[in-house]
């Protein structure tokens, strides 16, 4: 085992699942497709793949697909020759020249433009791609590790990823499941990330109380194991004892009175009846709740759907798609 699996700490059944594909993932040539919510670890994954492989010795590149302005794409990915435009004083070398050998991370590939799609599905299907400015074009061996949080499947549906990109990339593809469906490995993680920081902030032995446990396993995570280590950190930081109890843990205190809401509405208007079944009603909570955050952003944002999605820390785009869910138009809370 690699100290890149070693990082990757869990022992629940669905996380075990992934884990054990990294030798299969890591020594086959196909490109590898990794889904999971933010915060999941899959940049943490995606190294452990190119890591345990025989591409360890050679470059990874990771690259945040989000964070490329669409006029820049082409000159990051695959870069320019002397002259090709102005202000192109020198040659420079894109991603996947400096990948050459090794692995190359498309962080959240879903943002892609469709013009930047274009653009890498040839590089996918040929190995070789041509600097701007040049007439030449350079073959590659890089191994591609792409990574989503949303649902490609749907945006090929709703026609907002190619799919024969999809295709391109979906060889190979494992999920990481969110923290909240890896319970036994809350306290496991927490104890490890108490260990670091300890270290960090030159603390001696700290503990995990009663207390804190409890408010640990009670919250939903909905950062993922990233969420959970900002809270340990802070925690570490600012805690003045050798045990950590409920109060230094900057969470809500329960997210059931949140849920519990929905419910009671439910409940009050009869819609729960002796056939309902637990799964129906839970999808009807979610749904009510959904509708009446969301509508709860925009009348705060006054329709500004850029602004609410940030407040809500979702992307544009997919939070444009749970507004056409609801049957939700800005324009009417653009007045509020």
């Amino acid at each position: 085992m690699s100290n890149w699996d070693k990082a990757l700490i869990g022992t629940s059944r669905n996380f075990l699942q992934a884990t054990g594909m990294i030798p299969m993932l890591s020594m086959a040539k196909s490109t590898v497709l990794i889904s999971g919510e933010t915060g999941t670890g899959k940049e943490l994954f995606a190294r452990a793949i190119h890591y345990s492989g025989e591409r360890r010795g050679k470059p990874f590149v990771p690259v945040n697909c989000a964070a490329l302005p669409d006029h820049l794409i082409e000159n990051e990915l695959f870069g320019h020759n002397k002259g090709a435009f102005t202000g192109a004083l020198i040659e420079k070398h894109g991603l996947f020249h400096e990948a050459d050998g090794g692995t190359l991370f498309l962080d959240e590939i879903n943002a892609l433009s469709m013009a930047a799609q274009s653009k890498l599905l040839r590089v996918l299907q040929d190995q070789e791609f041509r600097p701007l400015g040049s007439t030449k074009s350079r073959t590659v061996d890089v191994k591609i590790v792409a990574a989503t949080n949303t649902d490609l499947r749907y945006l090929v549906e709703t026609r907002q990823f190619r799919e024969d990109l999809f295709y391109r990339l979906n060889v190979l593809a494992v999920a990481l499941p969110p923290l909240r469906d890896r319970k036994e490995d809350i306290l496991l993680l927490a104890s490890h990330c108490l260990k670091v920081y300890a270290k960090e902030f030159g603390r001696g032995a700290i503990t995990i109380g009663h207390s804190a446990k409890a408010k640990l396993m009670g919250y939903a995570w909905p950062g993922n194991v990233r969420e959970l280590q900002g809270v340990i950190q802070r925690a570490v930081a600012m805690a003045s004892g050798e045990m950590l109890e409920a109060q230094d843990l900057d969470l809500p205190e329960s997210e059931r009175p949140e849920l519990a809401g929905p419910t009671m509405t439910l409940l009050s208007r009869g819609v729960v009846s002796d056939d309902a079944s637990f799964q129906a009603m839970k999808m009807k909570v979610i749904e009510e709740f959904e509708r009446a955050y969301l509508s709860e952003l925009l009348s705060t944002h006054h329709g500004n759907i850029s602004q609410a999605a940030r407040a809500a820390k979702k992307e544009r785009r997919a939070f444009q798609r749970l507004l056409q869910k609801h049957g939700l138009d800005r324009r009417v809370f653009s007045a509020a």
